[in-house]
Parts: structure tokens; sequence; C-alpha cells
């Protein structure tokens, strides 16, 4: 059975591994198993290509679908509430040429492995229970979605009057973050925030490398803070009045502390710096949120987040929502001064954080025509051997391959969205991570011979 699910999703390039048929395999499969569904999406330039083909596939099954057009993927799950289930047609951070589909429960939690299966083997089997004539689904819209997310986002957060510079990168959060922030009373400069499903301003991933622009704007205006976001806004990163990007270890740590929880959930990349600035129960998963989401509902944890900017809030909802990750960092910095006159940094307001030196790459498998030398499962399994012919004896295969030394760590794992093998080495000190991550890739390298 082919696997059609990553770990955020379903996505790939565009009618390549992701087409018209497919989505409406998939809206098929889906409606076989729900009556009702609210359907959305980001502003990608196949998008409503792959809309119209998810809606003829729930349709056809007799399921009656709300479209409610381009919005944030928080503001979909936000809205499957009222529904059976949510279809968010989305390929996240990755860039233009990729395509995607997210689906969704009631509670916002993403459809989880066994949901994920079932729909895998519908689509492999063809079984579909397809509806007569006279018992087609019906298609209504629905212009009430964005208004709605933002009045749940300010019932929970005060008042604050920071400046704010908020850096769209052409996605889905231009139709709700801007809004909701000067609703909350801050001046908002916006960067970017024309929805354009070419992304024509940087990449949609929200990292350091991307994010120039932002760091740039908000030093020249004299900002109080700059946020970040994806191309379907469920990430929020940041980058403080200093121009400085904050690591997603950071932030992960600051949200895990301001929530009082008990208890956070987070995937196995997650650096040491969150455990010991947290001081509590730490849960670890899978990397994705919906592992993240399922570790939540099974513990009844107070926080979960990943470095990579999805944060959830489970007591707002079980899917990342970077609008309401970004009016909640706006009231920490607000709340703890960070606009003062000598509050030049997070880490200066906020308590001190440990100090770790963490480092993240990762190496492509495409060969030089674009095609994949090897898999990532390949690799992984040449990766296996060769670690299990070692001495190490505290490795850790949660996902990926962890291996923990007496200095530090290092996760050697596949990615779930695109044909890289990514790398995580950590410890207190710079040169021995540099020599730990040297030691990860040439396993990784040694194992795509």
């Amino acid at each position: 059975m082919t696997k059609l699910f990553g770990s955020s999703g379903i996505r790939g390039i565009v009618n390549k591994d992701v087409d018209p048929l497919l989505a409406t395999k998939v809206g098929m499969a889906v409606g076989s198993l729900h009556k009702s569904a609210v359907i959305g999406r980001d502003p990608r330039t196949s998008s409503e290509m792959l809309n119209h083909s998810l809606i003829a596939g729930l349709v056809a099954t007799g399921c009656d679908v709300t479209d409610i057009g381009v919005v944030s993927t928080p503001t979909l799950a936000i809205a499957a509430g009222d529904y059976d289930c949510g279809v968010m047609i989305t390929a996240s951070h990755n860039p233009a040429q990729y395509g995607g589909i997210k689906l969704w429960n009631k509670d916002g939690c993403a459809f989880d492995t066994t949901q994920q299966n079932e729909i895998e083997r519908r689509i492999a089997e063809n079984d579909f229970a397809l509806a007569t004539w006279d018992e087609l689904g019906s298609i209504s819209s629905r212009d009430d979605a964005i208004e709605s997310h933002i009045k749940k986002i300010l019932e929970s957060v005060p008042k604050c009057t920071l400046t704010v510079v908020v850096d769209c990168g052409n996605g889905a959060g231009s139709t709700i973050t801007p809004y909701v922030l000067r609703r909350m009373g801050c001046t908002v400069i916006t960067l970017n925030s024309q929805l354009d499903g070419h992304f024509p301003s940087r990449n949609p991933e929200p990292t350091k490398e991307n994010l120039t622009m932002l760091s740039q704007t908000v030093v020249a205006l004299g900002a109080d803070i700059g946020i970040a976001h994806d191309g379907d806004a469920d990430r929020m990163m940041a980058v403080e009045r200093t121009g400085r990007f904050i690591p997603g270890d950071e932030l992960l740590s600051h949200f895990a502390i301001d929530s009082n929880a008990e208890s956070i959930a987070v995937p196995v990349d997650t650096s040491l710096l969150v455990n010991k600035a947290f001081g509590k129960k730490v849960y670890m998963t899978r990397v994705g949120d919906v592992y993240v989401a399922e570790k939540l509902k099974e513990v009844g944890a107070g926080f979960g987040g990943e470095p990579s900017g999805s944060w959830i809030f489970p007591q707002h909802s079980l899917c990342p929502d970077g609008i309401y990750a970004a009016a909640k960092l706006v009231e920490i910095v607000s709340r703890l001064g960070l606009s003062t006159p000598g509050a030049s940094t997070v880490t200066g307001v906020l308590p001190p954080l440990p100090t770790m030196a963490l480092q993240r790459g990762k190496i492509r498998l495409d060969g030089a025509k674009g095609n994949i030398c090897k898999t990532p499962a390949q690799v992984m399994d040449a990766v296996g051997i060769a670690v299990e012919s070692t001495e190490y004896v505290d490795i850790t295969t949660i996902d990926g391959i962890r291996v923990d030394l007496k200095d530090g760590w290092f996760l050697i794992r596949p990615s779930g969205t695109e044909p890289v093998v990514r790398i995580t080495a950590e410890s207190e000190d710079v040169e021995v991570t540099q020599s730990i991550y040297n030691l990860a890739e040439s396993v990784v390298l040694g194992a795509m011979k």
C-alpha cells in the first residue's frame, strides 16, 4: 500500500505527487467516512484546482461540503468544530511548487495515524461509498470563519500597544494576523501581506535565513518585535527589537514557562534547553504536530510545540495556531516590559535560559537531475546498521535514530515532507557540538553510498 501521509499530511510536487486525481480520491475516502466537511485552502497556484477536485470527491459520496475559501490552517481547524471533519489544502512551509492536503477532526487535532491508514487503505483498494444520483452531497459557502477565529483569540488575550512588524510571506496569514494584532491595540506594519501563491517575497518557511527583510525592518522602524508566518500560518517565528532571530527552542522554552503547565510535549529533535528551562515533565514524541497533539490528548499536558515554529495551546486548539501564538508572544513581550528602555532582548526580560550549543542541518538525497539517488528509508536502514555496529548503547528510535553520548547527542531522521535526511546535534560546547554533528554527518554520507 502506497504511503501518502508524511509527518504533516499529504504533500508533494504539484501534478507529479499531488494531482487532481489523488485529491478526488482523498475526497471520496474522507466522504465515505464523514457526512459533513468544511474545506479551506492556502493561496498557492494549485490550491483552487485541488479544492475543486476534493469537493467533487466529497460530494460524490454524499458528504455535504462547506467551502470557506482562502484561510489559514488554524482558521480551518477551528471551523472544523462545526462539522464532522475539516480539509485544508496546503503545503504549509514548502516552496510554491508543492501542494498538499491535511485532514482535521472536530477537536482541532489532525487525523491520527489510524485515521490516515484508513484513508490510504481506501484509496489503495478503491473502497469508496459512492452515493446515488439523488443522494449526492451539497455544496455551500461560509464567510464568517476568519471573524470567528479572530474573536476566539481576542477573548483570551489582553489589549497591547506594541509596535509589531508582521511578515506573512504572501501566505494565508495575510487574511488574519495583522487584523488580530491591530484589534489588540498594536500598531502593525505589514510585510509581504498580499496573497500570492508564487511566494515572490521569500521562501514560505520562516527560518532565520528567510527573514532578513523582517529583521532589517524591525530595526529600521524601531519596532518592539517582528512576527513571521509560513504559507498557511500554522507556524510562527519571531525576531526581537534588535533584529535578532529568536531560535525555535528559545521560543518553545518561553511559551512552556509562561504556560504554567505541569507537563509539556515536544518532538525528539528538541533541544535539552527546553527540559532545563521548563524544569517539569517533558514528554517526547515523533516529529510532526499531529504526534505532539496526540501526546497532549493522551497525557493531558498543558502545552506542546516544535522548534520549527508550531505551537499548540490545547486550551485554545489542538491545531498549531501561529496567529494565536503571535498574539500570546506580543502579550508576553508587553507584560514583561520588552518595549521599555533598557529591555533589549526577550532573554533579558524572561527568566535566563541555560546555555546550549545546538546545530541543525540536512542532507539532500536528490541526484543531479532531480531524481532521488536513495530514498530516505533506504538511507535510514543503512544508518541503523552503521549505528548498531558501534559501541553506542543509548539509542532511541521513536523517530529516526537518536544517540545520546557522554557529552551530548545527535539525531538522524528522514524528513516527512521532502527527500532529505535531517541531522541535529547538541552539547554544552560549540566545538563539541560541531564534532558530534560531523560524526552524524559522516554516518549519513556513508549510508548514501
